[in-house]
This record gives C-alpha cells, structure tokens and sequence, in this order.
C-alpha cells in the first residue's frame, strides 16, 4: 500500500502550501482514504488499475497507450496551449500531457471522485508541475471551473484551449458526462466574453469617454439601490413569443414594472405594450437602425433609457427621452467608480443585464416574456425588431438543433446559451422566484413556467401597494447633473519611464544570449507598469494581454522581439493620452468653450 500511494502525503502537503482550494475539498470529501486507495491495483496486463464498483478494471479491456492518450499531444503551438481534462484516472492521460509539452503550456485537471483523485495524488510527484505554475487540480463545482478557465486567458487569446475527456472515467459514472458538459459550457461562455473583450474592449472604452462628460450630466443609478422593494418586474424580451403574449400583457399589464431593451422598442410598439424604462448595452454603432423601426418617435419621449457608457455616442444623443448612465465592469468605471456609482457586472445579453440591475435594486419578484433565447423555423424575433426579416436557416457548424417543452423543434446559437447559462447562473444564487411565461423557447432552468393566464389568476403581476411608483419616482430623480471627477493626466511621466525601459531593453539585446533573465524580467516591469493604474488600464486591455504574452509565452528574446515591444508602447501611450484628453482637465476646459 505504501508503495502504491508513496506521493500522495508529498502532493497533498504541495497543494495546502499553496492555498489550492482542492486540498480543502478534499479533506473534507474524502471519508475513507484507505477505501478509496484500496481500489488500485494491478490488472492482469501488469498496469496500475482503478476497481469500479462491478469488480472490472477501467483499464483492463483498453490499455491507456497508445489508444486512449496519444493524440493529447498533437498540438500546433503546445507552448501556448492549455489543456483541461475532465477525468484524472490514475494520472495517465495528464501525465502524458505534462511530459510532452513545455512549461508554458497549462494543465488544468477536473475530477468529480475524490477518491480517485486521491488514488491519482498517490502514483506520481505532480510537486515540480505545481510548483513551476503548469498544473493545477480544480475543485468540480460551477463557480470554481468558472475560476480556473477564465485564469487561461493568455492561452486562449494566443492559442487554443483543449478539453479532453478521459473515456476511461466514463465507464464509472454519469458524473463525468455530466462534468465535461458543465466544462464544455464554460469554455464556451468565456470564449465568447474573451473574444468581445479581445476585438472589441477599444471601441466599448473609447465610447465610455466620448460619452464621459454627458454622463456626468445624465445622472447616477447609485440611490436606485434597494428602490425596487416589494416590486414585481416583467423582463420584455424580442423573442418570437413576444408576437403572441405581448398582446395578452398589454391587454392586462397588473400592476407590475416592466422592463425591456432598447433593440426591443419597436416590436413592443406594435403589440401596444410600453415598457416603464428600458436599457441598452450594445455598443455597436448599427444599434441606430433600431430607431428606423420605431414608427412614432414620441412615444419615446417620457421613457427613461439606461444606457451603458459603452454605448455609441450616436445611439446615446439620438434617443429623445431621459437618459442616466450604467457604468459596466471592464470600462473606466471598473476600479476607479466602485465606491461612487454602480458598476455592473452587465453579461453579454441585455436580458442578464436587467434581470441583474433589478435584482440589485430589490425587487420581489421577477418574470421572464420573450424570452426564448432561440428561434422556431419561420422567425428569429418578434416583428419589429431589427433581426426579424433575417430568417435563420440551421447551420450545423454555427447553431443547435433542440427540442423546446412542447416537443417543437427549435434553434439556439453558441451566444443565446451562453447568455441562458449566465441568467440561469444567476438565478441559482438569486433570492427572489423567477417565472418563465413561456412561448416555445428554450427552458431556463431555476425558472417556474407559467403562462399569461396563470400570471393573472395567481396575482404573479401584482406589486405591493405603492412600491412600482416608488420606483420609478427614484428613476426620474436619478437622472440629474452629478459632480465630474477630474483626473490629472499621466502622459509625460508614462512616456519617460517607458522611454527609459526602452534604452535599457536596447542594451540588453546587443547580446541577448547572456541576458534572457534579465529581459523577461525588464519585460516584467514593463507588463507590471502598464497595468499600474486603474483609471487606465481597462482602455489598455490589448496591451496589457500583449505584453503578459510576451512574458509568459515565448522561450527566449532576439533583436525581432523589439518590434513587437516598441509598438506595445506606442499603443499605450497614444491610449493614456485619450484619456487624459477625456477625463482631465482640458476636457473640462474644451467642454466649456464649446458651450
């Protein structure tokens, strides 16, 4: 039995000195250690083997190599690659891994069993992966998958994410399938924050300061908390369902607040059914062809819009009603703002978005109408909305066939379920009941269904006495003039002190053989002063990612890596200009000119 497990004591030591929130887990979970490692032993091809509860061996019908395992090494850029395995075994895909790539390339493992991830700790000295930051074992629970993946980022920006399964697992137990699916959803969901981030954080900034000193006019949502006490919210979705119960729900509202998204005004519209606010976060600048659809433009007049500073400009100054800013997490509000306004954390789905807005200021009750995060054969949204005419044929490499409550075939995308795990992500932690007034949709798990009729005989629509108006009082006092912060611009202290890195990594590569130490940590500093202040660093996102990759990924330095170094630098610079341009006092002093 020693032998058998003679690393275990070794690696569990390795991970508490760490603080790796497995080694709790396992402490805990794991009741009978010698019970768990008294199912390893030696199958009749003379190899380490795991005892399922049948009396087989996972191994004893397929030895692990070459069959299972070998293609867990054909990777194009291994040293920029991550692998996640969704099964440990005893340790023979990872260790297959962890001796065919470099140090750079990172291994995450997610195994259900604690028991078997304590026989797996027992057979190999993982110390020197653990200590040199290549492996890590993850806790199998939702928020702490969430963690790990979302600490790849270089990985998946640079190169590519590889989930493995381990089959062998499989044979144990549906937890597994059941793990790589969760994993699978992750991964998913970060690829596609990641990807906004990645093309798209320069655009979303860029707006939060043309639309800075406007903001500071437009008012702040920060009294809006707790406001919501005792409210039922309906959250207006543009599914295609909207075309059906829209009317229903504008024939009798209740006595509820409703809410929807800006895009969702003009099918709103044409069911007769107007929202109490709506709110915008798309920061795309075709979000004007929305107010093409609008058949009366004054309708719009006394119907607040909370927008997201990262909003268009354009679309901002275009909408003819009250207007009060969100700051969202990832813009110029995200460190600096937190104790001044609310910084929300706003998803990629505008419904996530009002669903969390709502619940931070307290409302009682939430139901969902539209939305359906998917769409029937014949109509991708509800007539009105701009995507309405664009009919979506199935593309098997881009959408998701299912089947919806009824038994109907339905389509989603990779970002409706993206979006439909975050709500529902959401609603698990949530403290409020959440109803689903369902339209053919997909389902949306730690929702009740119901439809318009049950709403009504069950009161679902109904606030307590004075509460909505409340609300909406707050609302309207929300959207007054606040006082703007003034920032004092950094341009000249940031350009000497990259000015001088600059000389020293010129030095350096005159002979670069001798020096690989010292330019990745010059390089270091470097990545460590750009992400210095965090008024700036949101605007400098790409160039913060640019230069950890420039740490973190290559092998060694040559005299070609100060390309890529010196337009890092010119990047940044002309960035903390912009906002000091924005948010200093010049902007102050060129605002009151104009005016």
């Amino acid at each position: 039995m020693i032998n058998l497990h003679q690393y275990l004591t070794a690696n569990l030591e390795s991970l508490a000195a760490r603080k790796e929130p497995v080694a709790t887990w396992l402490a805990h979970a794991a009741k009978d250690i010698e019970g768990a490692l008294s199912r390893v032993f030696v199958n009749h091809m003379g190899l380490l083997d795991w005892r399922m509860e049948d009396g087989g061996g996972v191994f004893e019908k397929c030895p692990p190599l070459p069959v299972l395992y070998d293609e867990w090494r054909v990777l194009k850029q291994p040293e920029r690659d991550a692998t996640v395995i969704v099964g440990a075994n005893l340790g023979y895909g990872l260790n297959h891994v962890l001796t065919g790539t470099p140090n750079t390339h990172k291994v995450l493992v997610i195994e259900p069993r604690p028991d078997m991830l304590l026989a797996c700790l027992g057979q190999t000295d993982y110390r020197p992966f653990i200590e040199a930051g290549k492996l890590r074992f993850i806790v199998p629970s939702h928020d702490q998958v969430e963690a790990a993946i979302q600490r790849l980022d270089l990985n998946l920006v640079y190169g590519n994410i590889h989930l493995r399964n381990d089959l062998a697992s499989q044979q144990i137990g549906p937890e597994y399938a059941q793990l790589s699916h969760l994993t699978r959803g992750k991964l998913e969901n970060f690829s596609v924050e990641l990807a906004t981030l990645r093309l798209k954080q320069e655009v979303m900034v860029g707006n939060e300061l043309k639309n800075y000193a406007d903001a500071m006019d437009n008012g702040s949502l920060l009294p809006m908390k707790g406001m919501a006490q005792g409210v039922t919210a309906v959250i207006l979705g543009a599914g295609p369902s909207l075309a059906d119960m829209g009317p229903l729900l504008a024939k009798r509202p209740g006595h509820a607040l409703y809410a929807s998204a800006l895009q969702t005004l003009p099918a709103l519209e044409r069911v007769g059914l107007k929202p109490d606010f709506c709110l915008a976060i798309d920061f795309r600048a075709n979000m004007m062809r929305l107010y093409d659809n609008i058949q009366d433009m004054s309708w719009l007049s006394d119907l607040p819009l909370i927008y997201s500073t990262k909003l268009n400009p354009e679309v901002v100054q275009r909408y003819p009603g009250p207007k009060i800013p969100l700051w969202t997490m990832g813009g110029i509000g995200t460190y600096v703002f937190q104790e001044h306004e609310l910084v929300l954390d706003a998803g990629g789905n505008v419904g996530v978005t009002l669903a969390r807005f709502l619940s931070w200021a307290g409302v009682s009750r939430i139901l969902l109408a539209g939305q359906d995060f998917s769409w029937p054969a014949e109509r991708t949204h509800a007539p009105g909305h701009h995507a309405h005419q664009n009919v979506q044929s199935f593309d098997p490499n881009r959408d998701v066939q299912m089947t919806n409550l009824w038994g109907k075939t339905i389509y989603s995308n990779v970002g409706y379920l993206s979006a439909k795990r975050d709500l529902e992500k959401d609603l698990r932690k949530a403290e409020v009941p959440v109803y689903n007034i369902y339209g053919g949709g997909v389902e949306i798990e730690g929702s009740r269904v119901v439809d318009v009729e049950e709403c009504h005989q069950q009161g679902l629509l109904a606030s307590q006495p004075g509460a909505r108006e409340r609300f909406l009082d707050a609302l309207r006092r929300a959207n007054r003039q606040r006082v703007r912060p003034v920032y004092q611009p950094r341009h000249a202290t940031w350009n000497m002190s990259l000015r001088n890195a600059t000389k020293r990594f010129e030095k350096l590569l005159k002979k670069p053989g001798k020096h690989q130490g010292e330019i990745r940590q010059l390089l270091n500093n470097v990545l460590h002063f750009l992400k210095q202040d965090p008024l700036y660093l949101p605007y400098l996102y790409n160039e913060v990612m640019d230069m950890a990759a420039m740490v973190n990924l290559k092998a060694k330095y040559g005299p070609t890596d100060m390309k890529e170094y010196r337009d890092i630098l010119k990047r940044s610079l002309a960035k903390v200009k912009q906002v000091d341009l924005a948010l200093g006092p010049e902007g102050i002093e060129r605002r009151e000119a104009a005016a």
